[in-house]
């Protein structure tokens, strides 16, 4: 660690939940893990699915499977710190971990709403001009898309954690919160923060207000389509599929406005964890059934699988 942040504060204190009985802490605990496991196989499940079958071999899998990479990350850089708190009542976090956690939460949460623009465009090209689709999302431009993504959640998150290495903890080390958010170490710190505040909120809002207006341009474009389809049958797979989709983007999306674009003050920390919690557990948890696990294809191809599997072990 640099000079800069040679203080007398070495370890944090995550109080998030602290109030809580300890047997309901407990309780919370084992729903978190279920909760956490399930996200990690459902997500690991379509990885390995989409590696293995060649059906699934598309730019809308592709795509699928990069954000379920990018879950299981996300998820974990506070799941599990959250479940040692609840589980065993642990709080403490040295300064490089609290750093390093704050790192790839923004790290990956950046890069998930960038990939989310980007699965809409495959979408509205799959709907909007079908009969171009193959010829426009070839796996040149499937790359051309992932890797801005990767680089440019990587590359914001990791200017911030510079100037967050500046910083200097000197008074109290308790973070109201369950996993180390930039805005309780910003006001924990010794330092002048101002010029921090104002680049946390202008990167934040750029890339949740930037993202969220290309994703609605997308899914509007898809609507008007979907209004146009000659046959009814068409128009009701199409809107349920789009409307399954909105809903989750409308956590993600939601939880982030009011916790990053638009925070309120007079909003209790209790409320700021839960809609914490919104973000970090239930949304990657709910992915892989809203964009792949409830697919004929994908449900074929895990019933495939499962069938060698069986085979093999049983023959």
């Amino acid at each position: 660690m640099g000079a800069e942040n040679e203080s007398a504060v070495t370890e944090f204190i995550l109080e998030g939940f602290s109030g809580l009985d300890q047997s309901l802490q407990l309780f919370l605990s084992l729903v978190l893990l279920l909760i956490y496991l399930t996200t990690v196989m459902g997500n690991a499940t379509i990885i390995f699915l989409v590696c293995v079958d060649h059906r699934l071999q598309t730019p809308m899998y592709f795509f699928i499977s990069n954000l379920s990479f990018l879950e299981i990350w996300f998820t974990s850089s506070t799941s599990i710190k959250l479940f040692v708190i609840l589980s065993s009542g642990r709080r403490t976090i040295s300064l490089s971990s609290c750093f390093a956690q704050s790192y790839f939460y923004f790290a990956l949460g950046c890069t998930e709403l960038v990939l989310l623009v980007v699965m809409s465009f495959d979408r509205y090209v799959a709907i909007c001009q079908p009969l171009h689709y193959a010829t426009i999302m070839k796996p040149q431009l499937c790359i051309h898309l992932v890797v801005p993504t990767w680089v440019t959640g990587i590359t914001l998150s990791t200017y911030c954690l510079v100037l967050l290495y500046r910083l200097t903890f000197c008074g109290s080390n308790k973070i109201h919160h369950f996993f180390c958010d930039n805005s309780p170490l910003f006001k924990l710190s010794c330092s002048d923060t101002s010029l921090l505040w104002k680049i946390d909120s202008v990167l934040s809002s750029l890339v949740i207000l930037g993202s969220l207006c290309l994703t609605l341009v997308f899914y509007m474009a898809i609507l008007f389509c979907i209004l146009h389809l000659p046959a009814a049958s068409e128009r009701k797979k199409a809107f349920t599929t789009c409307s399954s989709h909105l809903i989750t983007l409308a956590i993600a999306y939601g939880s982030c406005i009011a916790l990053y674009v638009c925070p309120s003050e007079d909003v209790s920390l209790e409320t700021n964890r839960i809609i914490a919690l919104l973000n970090t557990v239930l949304y990657p948890f709910l992915n892989p059934f809203i964009y792949s696990l409830r697919n004929k294809t994908v449900i074929l191809a895990l019933n495939e699988a499962i069938a060698r599997a069986t085979m093999q072990l049983f023959p």
